[in-house]
């Protein structure tokens, strides 16, 4: 029922978010005197506070039409190149042209970006895309909203996310540079590890893990608190709920994004609410430019998309309860998992100082899991001064992590390959 009601009340709310939007614009429009004044000017901000905290987020959309190459403007075209029921792997492809304009004739290193499946869009990722366009060949994971999956498409649980990893890293090539952010660090590593073990000739050259949960054990943070001190049981029976119709995925079983980001949200109520009310107060002064940066973090921030029981139960037993990649005995469709048959694929880990996701260790200890690969292939890295999001994204990202991750594909990731 909860899902369904709180569809009622977003519907109820049409009506009063229409009425917002109406005396925003009339209190912004050139020819109402009234704009101009601290009264009109209250009225509009008080109105998109409002209209901005009811209403649902969609999908966002890329808006990456462009990179800059050695002062070159070089178009790029957002690609559908894999697709199946519940992913499809995107490529950022660069006008051809342009690029041999740009830098002349040359190879670039090919990446591919597991986006997390927990919560968000992969549009949160559109930040570390844009580092990595100037000289990179970049592909992305871009999950489905299970909402919006027919029941008839089928379910969707993690051994389905391993699977679909392996092939999407096969579809790309034996060169690729594999980077896991957050949530799908356990099971791309799972996806690596069956690959090796079976020698398959497209495993890639190197896996990156950012702040990913590979061992909740070491440095438990709030969520992983949580994870460990309710039962199974509560999980399946409080988080999980049908998608009332008519949405396409109508009577699919779910983990509500909403649920989802009111967790999130509630890490850290005190400083979202001081960031609206920061917003209000920037409308009313008329500070345009720090309105708009708090516009373009949260229409990201607040669109979430719902994941399948399956997956989402799955997830909540076998990484956060069970933690059986990290002891040995995660199995994919009945075939134990064996992350010591790497050998020669280079590894990065990077974590951030002030991660409350994922604590410092957590991703460091895919370290202790490649028993078999060279300590030459290895490379850890703890990013002072940043937070889960910094270890993706923002200045410290572009400026400090992303330089090392290049190196690292270029030497420990070319290395790699000549080991084999």
């Amino acid at each position: 029922m909860l899902y369904s009601v709180y569809e009622m009340n977003r519907l109820a709310m049409t009506p009063w978010r229409a009425a917002a939007n109406a005396t925003r614009r009339m209190m912004r429009a050139p020819w109402n005197p009234m704009g101009e004044t601290v009264a009109g000017r209250t009225m509009a901000a008080a109105a998109e506070l409002f209209e901005s905290v009811t209403r649902r987020y969609g999908k966002p959309e890329w808006m990456i039409d462009n990179t800059l190459i050695h002062g070159h403007t070089v178009a790029v075209e957002e690609e559908v190149v894999w697709s199946d029921s519940w992913c499809d792997l995107l490529h950022f492809r660069r006008d051809p042209q342009a690029l041999v304009e740009a830098r002349g004739k040359r190879e670039d290193r090919k990446v591919l970006f597991v986006a997390p499946m927990s919560g968000h869009y992969a549009t949160l990722l559109r930040g570390t895309v844009e580092t990595f366009l100037p000289d990179c060949e970049v592909y992305i994971t871009d999950w489905q909203d299970a909402r919006m999956v027919p029941v008839s498409e089928g379910r969707f649980d993690l051994d389905d996310f391993v699977a679909y990893i392996r092939r999407m890293i096969a579809f790309v090539g034996p060169d690729v540079h594999v980077v896991a952010v957050c949530q799908p660090g356990p099971p791309t590593l799972s996806a690596i590890a069956l690959m090796a073990e079976d020698k398959d000739p497209a495993r890639p050259a190197s896996m990156t893990f950012m702040g990913s949960p590979i061992d909740t054990r070491k440095s438990p943070t709030a969520p992983n608190i949580l994870a460990e001190e309710k039962p199974f049981d509560w999980f399946a029976q409080n988080l999980i709920h049908t998608v009332p119709a008519p949405n396409p995925g109508a009577l699919r079983r779910v983990y509500p994004g909403f649920l989802q980001l009111a967790g999130f949200m509630n890490m850290n109520l005190d400083r979202h609410v001081d960031a609206h009310w920061n917003f209000y107060n920037h409308l009313v002064e008329g500070d345009g430019d720090s309105a708009e940066k708090h516009r373009v973090f949260y229409d990201e921030y607040l669109a979430v998309m719902d994941l399948s029981e399956e997956f989402y139960l799955q997830t909540i037993s076998d990484v956060f309860q069970e933690h059986k990649l990290a002891r040995g005995i995660q199995e994919h469709h009945g075939r134990r998992v064996d992350v010591s048959a790497i050998e020669d694929i280079a590894l990065l880990t990077v974590e951030g100082e002030r991660d409350d996701i994922s604590g410092i260790g957590q991703t460091q200890a895919a370290h202790d899991l490649c028993t078999n690969l060279p300590e030459e292939l290895q490379l850890d890295w703890v990013q002072p001064e940043v937070g889960h999001y910094g270890v993706f994204n923002g200045r410290r990202f572009r400026e400090q992590i992303a330089p090392r991750m290049r190196d690292f594909w270029d030497e420990k990731g070319g290395a790699a390959l000549k080991r084999r």
